[in-house]
């Protein structure tokens, strides 16, 4: 990836061979190594068995985890918030696992649309919870930075399966408890 970084550095004009590039090729393959590092993890790694039992049947939200992930079409980044819910059915997962699993696939080249759909599949398929739903709120460079250059757009994604699709109510319930926090 460094050869690769170099011959960036010389197809826009630049000399890797200047003192402020001399280490570039080598940081900034660290830097993508580290911006895609969910291509090296796993749903079952990151879950590591952290499931608990519980009777609690409620709705379960973590509101606002940062994300920061790459849109796959011009590699620059998109940054914003998720917002997860589910519904147990006798397991909780830990917190912070909640965050580990949005980190793991926004850490992937994605699109937004996608990355909201496998956060809510994951945290259904591990917590085997009766529904689960998942809302994303990003800012995306290749749309701020490049293109149109719109400061000020925001896209919002959401993906509910299970009783957050079927079940009106619940839904209205997840939108709700996250607009009290506004």
């Amino acid at each position: 990836m460094e050869q690769a970084f170099k011959t960036i550095l010389e197809q826009i004009g630049e000399d890797p061979s200047r003192e402020g590039l001399l280490d570039t090729p080598s940081r900034a393959s660290k830097a993508m190594a580290f911006l895609t590092k969910g291509y090296a993890e796993t749903l079952d790694e990151i879950v590591n068995d952290a499931l608990f039992p519980s009777d609690t049947s409620e709705m379960i939200i973590v509101q606002d985890i940062e994300l920061y992930s790459m849109c796959e079409h011009h590699m620059l980044p998109f940054i914003g918030k998720c917002h997860v819910a589910y519904i147990p059915t006798g397991r909780v997962v830990g917190l912070s696992k909640v965050a580990r699993i949005v980190d793991m696939y926004a850490r992937r080249l994605q699109i937004q649309e996608n990355l909201t759909l496998e956060i809510a599949e994951a945290i259904q398929a591990v917590t085997g919870a009766a529904g689960a739903g998942v809302i994303i709120e990003a800012q995306h460079m290749c749309m701020m930075m490049r293109g149109v250059e719109k400061q000020n757009s925001m896209m919002k994604t959401s993906m509910m399966l299970g009783q957050f699709q079927k079940d009106q109510s619940t839904r209205m319930e997840f939108l709700s408890i996250l607009q009290l926090q506004r």
